[in-house]
């Protein structure tokens, strides 16, 4: 499964790290937010390094729809209603300044990346009134360099100022979390206050070209743009680790034989997103007693913008300089009380003593699983998960997940174990994929 981007873009491969280093600014997680993030703080003379535990861009950035826009759902008028008039302007300016700092560096750069300007509507087949609400808002509001990036190298623990990773150990005055779903447990506790969820999107050839992009204000309504000649129909939300029948890809392909009976599916894929309490982003210094240390996470679908703020905001702080949108976007508008603090070391301890190994089981325990199908069985008063390719070979995992011990649930369409509470992600050979967790949940 390969997304269109997959298809279209590559990078220069870079080095894995060789040992330990010392650096001003280290940024984990080289997606399009680490990536920003590095490019304001090099082009201000600091010295930058970027780590990703695989390759550049090939987490959830290769998974976007890369729609840049301000138009992120039915949000304005809730943030006036929620956060008055004053934070919802600093939100909206930040969307708007977004949009304007890409169109800046791609004219700079002379970067050949397929920018263009398009309308962005939202639309609903039954509730007109809240839409026309959130016109009203939306007017009040105002809205009508060279990096060091070393591949392969996993971040492992941050404590202080040391990062260790499984290539070498990492020394910075500053550290920024830009790994989508942020890996550090505590403080901060942001897996007690974000979830994580999947959507799928086909890309289809014959289908009507439209100007603009589209979607729906229903959760489970369906998005559309176009690019080069293909229409991008996405749709169908679920949280991470509730599909475990499958069939959400079916879902997209019988909505597009309704509406594009001629069009035919060139590609698809899906794309995971951290959701937060409120719908605005968590950006910001990672904690009060962290001072070292930023985060940006919770991009609620709109990681486009929501990554080129996080790299105006991050910077800023770095730099010292003022930033007139920083507040509503601040971590600490959820300052979790110390009340807490048993329970998350108790889960935190949870995770420490996950121990990732090869599991075993005897064949006449799983010979019910078909070939091609998964299931969860109990063992030795042990869970562990199976799946059986088409050609029958096993494989055989622990179904409990190195973040923090929930149990992992099948996803039919992708052939993975999803982790429900927090949106880990392992292949069905166990290899990690998507944080928080930072390990594999078996090894050869």
């Amino acid at each position: 499964m390969k997304s269109i981007w997959d298809e279209s873009c590559e990078f220069d491969k870079r080095e894995e790290l060789k040992g330990d280093i010392k650096t001003d600014i280290l940024i984990i997680g080289a997606g399009i937010t680490g990536i920003l993030i590095g490019y304001f703080l090099k082009q201000s003379g600091r010295e930058v390094v970027l780590i990703d535990k695989s390759e550049i861009a090939r987490g959830n950035t290769r998974n976007t729809t890369a729609k840049i826009t301000s138009q992120h759902d039915l949000i304005y008028n809730t943030l006036i209603e929620e956060f008055g008039e004053e934070k919802a302007k600093q939100y909206a300016y930040a969307n708007e300044l977004a949009i304007k700092k890409y169109e800046e560096i791609i004219k700079e750069r002379k970067i050949d990346c397929d920018f263009e300007k398009v309308p962005a509507y939202i639309y609903s087949l039954n509730e007109t009134d809240k839409i026309i609400k959130e016109v009203e808002a939306a007017k009040k509001l105002g809205i009508d360099a060279e990096f060091i990036i070393y591949e392969n190298t996993r971040a492992i623990k941050i404590e202080e100022n040391l990062v260790s990773t499984d290539k070498g150990n990492i020394i910075a005055n500053h550290i920024v979390i830009a790994t989508h779903y942020p890996i550090m447990n505590a403080p901060g506790y942001y897996f007690m206050k974000m979830h994580q969820e999947r959507s799928y999107v086909i890309a289809l050839e014959n289908a009507n070209s439209i100007e603009g992009m589209y979607i729906d204000y229903e959760k489970q309504g369906y998005s559309f743009r176009n690019y080069k000649g293909l229409l991008l129909l996405g749709g169908i939300s679920q949280r991470t680790g509730e599909n475990e029948s499958g069939g959400s890809y079916d879902k997209l392909r019988k909505f597009a034989k309704e509406i594009y009976p001629n069009s035919k599916e060139k590609y698809h894929w899906s794309a995971q997103d951290c959701i937060t309490i409120d719908g605005i982003p968590y950006i910001g210094r990672y904690s009060d007693s962290t001072p070292n240390i930023y985060v940006a996470t919770g991009f609620n679908k709109w990681g486009m913008t929501s990554a080129m703020v996080s790299a105006m905001i991050i910077s800023d702080l770095i730099l010292g300089n003022d930033n007139n949108f920083s507040e509503i976007f601040s971590p600490k508008r959820f300052d979790l009380s110390l009340s807490i603090n048993n329970i998350a070391n108790d889960l935190v301890e949870t995770a420490k003593n996950f121990i990732a190994q090869k599991i075993s089981i005897p064949s006449s325990e799983i010979e019910h699983i078909k070939n091609g199908d998964a299931g969860i069985v109990e063992y030795n008063g042990q869970k562990v998960g199976v799946y059986k390719d088409k050609k029958g070979k096993e494989f055989i995992v622990s179904t409990k997940c190195a973040h923090l011990g929930c149990e992992l649930h099948w996803n039919a369409d992708e052939l993975t174990w999803d982790c429900p509470c927090h949106g880990s992600r392992f292949d069905y050979k166990g290899n990690l994929i998507d944080s928080p967790a930072v390990k594999d949940i078996v090894e050869d």
